[in-house]
């Protein structure tokens, strides 16, 4: 059921229900992370492998030192200048977040989600919300209420409907690996970004096959049911337009000589943030038309480029 009652999901949420929750980056699944019940019953409907971590989710900065041993001065830095906002720190936990939670690591990935529904929520809960992407695990992640009923609505009971999410791809993680600043996962605060505030650049660390060590860093992650590959060389296309089965997502101009109902633009503006808000939705649109393949092109290696590239990347690996 999809709605805007926050406190019907608040009191959903305190009794060891999961809820669908709206966020600037994406739609999460959200369940109190202090209740390992609850917290089963997202790697259960999502049918997410318990060696993948979760993100934590608070109403403040203050919060967070209610759930970690300490925030390290550089990246408290980044916490107060970014949050709330779509980055995500990695800090070492407290006894009080279930093992669960993190699946088994000593560190825990939190942040402060910047939607107004969701940061009122948060404010009626005394604890903090476990919430991975809304969605079946492995698959492209949601960006609406209509997305999360497609894929999960008869096995949750309420979806928070707060309208398109702003971003449209998962929040940056960062952390602090072998002294230096590290980003784990590339997403809608760009790497750039961070390393202007920092005055220096930061280590990549960004995938992993098996016990990740952040959430989302899987290397098979964000893809569509249909086969997915990436076209590097602009004489390929030559082949896709010949292709018959074949659907197209490109940065922000059609392919020639090929159905334009077959194809999709990230922004016929080349604007990075408007195809970062749109990605997800286009793939999934892609994924529901006649055609048994998906052909997609990468972005400029810029900005929020390098993680809408990531999340093609990602969905193009061997499965």
């Amino acid at each position: 059921m999809i709605g805007n009652d926050i406190n019907f999901a608040s009191e959903l949420l305190k009794t060891g229900n999961v809820v669908g929750i709206p966020t600037e980056t994406v739609y999460g699944l959200a369940a109190n992370a202090l209740n390992v019940e609850a917290v089963l019953k997202v790697f259960e409907v999502k049918n997410r492998p318990h060696f993948d971590p979760l993100i934590i989710h608070v109403s403040d900065v203050s919060e967070m030192d209610k759930y970690v041993k300490y925030i390290p001065d550089v990246l408290r830095n980044l916490a107060e200048k970014c949050m709330p906002g779509p980055i995500t720190l990695l800090l070492e936990k407290k006894e009080i977040i279930p093992d669960l939670v993190t699946s088994g690591s000593p560190f825990v990935a939190i942040r402060i989600p910047s939607h107004t529904m969701t940061r009122q929520l948060l404010q009626k809960c005394d604890f903090p919300l476990a919430a991975p992407s809304a969605n079946p695990f492995g698959y492209i992640s949601p960006t609406t209420a209509q997305h999360v009923e497609d894929q999960l609505g008869d096995k949750i009971p309420y979806i928070l409907d707060g309208g398109p999410c702003e971003v449209g791809l998962e929040s940056t993680i960062v952390g602090i690996e072998n002294g230096k600043v590290t980003v784990f996962r590339k997403g809608g605060l760009p790497v750039d970004t961070i390393e202007n505030i920092l005055g220096h650049p930061v280590e990549l660390k960004l995938h992993s096959s098996s016990q990740p060590s952040a959430p989302g860093m899987l290397s098979l992650h964000y893809a569509p049911h249909k086969p997915f590959y990436i076209v590097h060389d602009e004489n390929e296309w030559g082949k896709v337009i010949k292709n018959n089965e074949a659907c197209v997502l490109r940065f922000d101009s059609f392919l020639p000589d090929f159905p334009v109902e077959k194809q999709r633009l990230l922004s016929i503006k080349a604007d990075m943030k408007e195809a970062a808000k749109n990605l997800f939705a286009c793939m999934r649109e892609l994924d529901k038309l006649p055609g048994e393949n998906i052909y997609a092109e990468l972005l400029p290696e810029r900005g929020l480029g390098l993680a809408i590239n990531d999340r093609l990347r990602r969905a193009a690996a061997e499965r």
